[in-house]
């Protein structure tokens, strides 16, 4: 059975209504379907669902439920950010992610635009990018426990806007350490890491979340991962599983 369980809708910073990603997911022979909303961040509301908008949300997913029982499995999540404290109560399970770093009282976004991401690890991190790596990666590696977390998101998101390690290296001693001392972390809680496709679908990347050399220390060390599209528009639903479904094995 195909299964996805991060998809966002207009709720959030998705393209379209709950309704229509059910029907296109039963269209793709899609078993279970989760739909996520970003948890509501009272620093930055540009993309998060409105904090009067929850309980709607809920609401809106649990009808489907009932509608489409006899043909699609559907979950109601929440992508929990890291620094969102809004209740993960009324939902099915829980995404933990990590979309800012805190820096001086600054809430910078990691994902949002490369020019941001220059800016902070210039503003925050006075240009080290391993500096930021390494603080990204002590965050994240207590992403679970602050969230309560169901499912790991897109582990090493630093990595968005820098395809061919264009900007800093990820061979680098530094960054290997931070990023397996965050995954031995993580590991103790035995929930899975996704392999996320959604860069890959917006065209920031060629491979998914995590790296492969992530992905492999994950199985070697007996993880458990999922296929996640992070799908942000119906048409990307299950982007590309059946190239990348090998991940897993």
């Amino acid at each position: 059975m195909i299964q996805d369980l991060h998809v966002h809708s207009c709720f959030c910073d998705g393209k379209d209504e709950p309704e229509e990603i059910v029907k296109s997911a039963i269209d793709k022979g899609i078993g279970k379907l989760g739909i996520v909303t970003h948890s509501y961040t009272f620093f930055d509301r540009s993309y998060c669902i409105p904090e009067d908008k929850v309980k709607t949300f809920i609401e809106t997913i649990n009808a489907l439920k009932e509608k489409y029982r006899d043909e699609i499995t559907l979950l109601c999540g929440v992508e929990q950010d890291y620094y969102s404290d809004h209740p993960t109560d009324g939902f099915d399970y829980v995404i933990g992610s990590v979309h800012y770093l805190k820096r001086n009282g600054i809430y910078y976004p990691i994902d949002e635009s490369r020019e941001d991401f220059l800016r902070m690890v210039n503003e925050g991190f006075s240009g080290d990018f391993h500096a930021m790596a390494e603080e990204y990666y002590s965050i994240e590696s207590d992403v679970v426990k602050k969230t309560g977390a169901d499912i790991i998101g897109h582990f090493d998101l630093i990595t968005k806007f820098n395809e061919g390690d264009c900007l800093f290296d990820t061979g680098c001693e530094r960054y290997v350490e931070a990023w397996k001392g965050a995954v031995d972390r993580l590991l103790q809680h035995d929930i899975p890491f996704e392999i996320n496709t959604g860069a890959i679908s917006r065209g920031y990347r060629k491979t998914p979340y995590p790296a492969p050399d992530i992905i492999r220390y994950i199985r070697e060390n007996h993880g458990k991962l999922m296929l996640s599209s992070d799908a942000h528009s119906k048409d990307t639903l299950s982007y590309r599983f059946e190239d990348f479904g090998y991940l897993m094995k």
